[in-house]
């Protein structure tokens, strides 16, 4: 049973850093583009990954289980514990620096009940100061150097839950 929750594991904590991976290798092509052509890019992404975005929740509570049922105080629980941190610190960058752009691209496209939902784009506040087409390059930025930030501490994760599971 330890080894199926451990291949579980691995395998939702690398589908977390395939999807930060992808944004981070399409990263130098994106900067590229003009305005108008990047905001009719970006919107395509959000089916997909917000489908496979699923798994960074349910690799943090992966890890969680398997630091609840491992051995304690050993080097194999640490490892499980950084590679769950890291998931966290994802989750904490994708909330506080990533979906705050997602609600302004999002804000004038008709989403899915589900979308709605999950963006917030009908909420009354503002999502980011000075949402207007002047800063796009900034919001752009920010979003994509989010997302390499997020593929950093996913490779982190996964380099080391897999240290945790060989051991």
């Amino acid at each position: 049973m330890l080894l199926a929750l451990q291949v579980v594991t691995v395998f939702l904590v690398a589908v977390t850093m395939s999807l930060a991976l992808a944004h981070v290798l399409e990263l130098p092509g994106k900067l590229r583009l003009d305005e108008q052509t990047y905001l009719a890019v970006q919107t395509i992404y959000y089916p997909g990954f917000t489908i496979g975005g699923i798994s960074e929740p349910l690799a943090i509570m992966a890890t969680a289980v398997l630091l609840l049922v491992g051995p304690k105080n050993e080097a194999k629980f640490w490892l499980t514990f950084a590679a769950c941190l890291a998931i966290v610190c994802m989750q904490l960058v994708f909330w506080l620096v990533t979906q705050p752009v997602n609600r302004f691209w999002l804000k004038n496209h008709e989403l899915s009940a589900a979308g709605e939902r999950f963006f917030g784009v009908g909420q009354t506040k503002r999502p980011v100061r000075n949402t207007n087409n002047e800063n796009w390059r900034h919001l752009r930025n920010r979003w994509e150097y989010s997302h390499a930030i997020r593929a950093v501490l996913s490779a982190a994760a996964l380099i080391v839950m897999v240290i945790a599971v060989a051991m």
